[in-house]
């Protein structure tokens, strides 16, 4: 565990070599709708982005297919030159078509191509974090991930990516990730209601891998639940609150990323975050997604 100074809720955490804040932020939503073109308010992205790192969110997550390219181009204009406990993650192994689907780019031109392309967009020479993002937007399929992921080993070992991780990945896709190369984090769907990874959770945190859960707060399907409201109304709190302050106690290396256009619900999902939570509210929270 780092030991980097941060109010932010959860503390912080080592991806390998790089103190992370547990409460990161995630950059999709600075694209325009569905995750493509550039946004409405072109400024009020770049000042949710500033915002961030004056908070002191040192963990940024992005994907050149985002917009696509218009989230690292964002990140580099607003925060370019970069602090040094800055520190961004990124996506590749998908790209877009013009119907706005996400379909795989994972052969290994594909990938060196992603991983140049990220490079020069972020204005970076080595980047921290590279996530191979594997399966669909169904979700992950099974089947071998080694020509991809020893693609961007070979990356890796010339110096422009620092740490590997995966996304969107099945149990046994995260078993022979980490039987060709380390990875410092796994990046898959999970929130209150989808639980589908709880013993991956427990299994990562004892081997001091990060899991860092996408659509925290159900994504483009938001979180419902009738126990959910009832411990936010308890707590005088939202439910997205209560969920993002659950995930900080769910496991240690569980990271959020959450994403917004907004300052204001930047700041709000920061506070909510810290939110106490009593043994009561965890126990009828922990049977949503049993």
């Amino acid at each position: 565990m780092s030991t980097l100074s941060t109010s932010l809720p959860g503390g912080t955490w080592a991806l390998g070599d790089l103190a992370v804040t547990r409460f990161g932020y995630g950059a999709m939503q600075l694209a325009g709708p569905w995750v493509m073109g550039p946004p409405a308010d072109r400024d009020g992205a770049l000042a949710v982005l500033r915002e961030a790192a004056d908070l002191g969110i040192t963990h940024i997550d992005t994907s050149g297919a985002y917009g696509p390219h218009i989230t690292n181009r964002l990140i580099r204009e607003a925060l370019h030159p970069y602090s040094d406990s800055l520190h961004i993650v990124t996506k590749v192994g998908a790209t877009r078509d013009q119907e706005g689907g996400w379909p795989p780019a994972r052969r290994p031109e594909d990938l060196r191509r992603a991983v140049h392309e990220n490079l020069r967009e972020l204005g970076l020479e080595t980047l921290d974090v590279v996530n191979l993002r594997l399966g669909d937007a169904q979700g992950p399929q099974p089947g071998s991930l080694a020509e991809a992921f020893e693609t961007l080993v070979e990356l890796q070992r010339q110096g422009l990516i620092r740490h590997l991780g995966v996304s969107n990945a099945t149990v046994e896709q995260v078993a022979e990730a980490r039987s060709i190369a380390p990875i410092v984090c796994v990046q898959n769907m999970y929130n209150l209601a989808h639980r589908q990874d709880d013993e991956l959770i427990d299994e990562l945190a004892g081997q001091g891998i990060a899991y860092v859960p996408f659509f925290p707060l159900g994504g483009f399907t938001p979180l419902q639940s009738s126990a959910l409201t009832a411990v936010a109304s308890r707590l005088d709190a939202t439910p997205m609150s209560v969920a993002l302050a659950w995930l900080l106690r769910r496991s240690p290396n569980i990271l959020l990323i959450p994403g917004t256009s907004s300052v204001a619900h930047l700041r709000e999902n920061v506070a909510g975050a810290g939110l106490p939570l009593s043994a009561e509210d965890l126990a009828e929270l922990d049977e949503i997604g049993r």
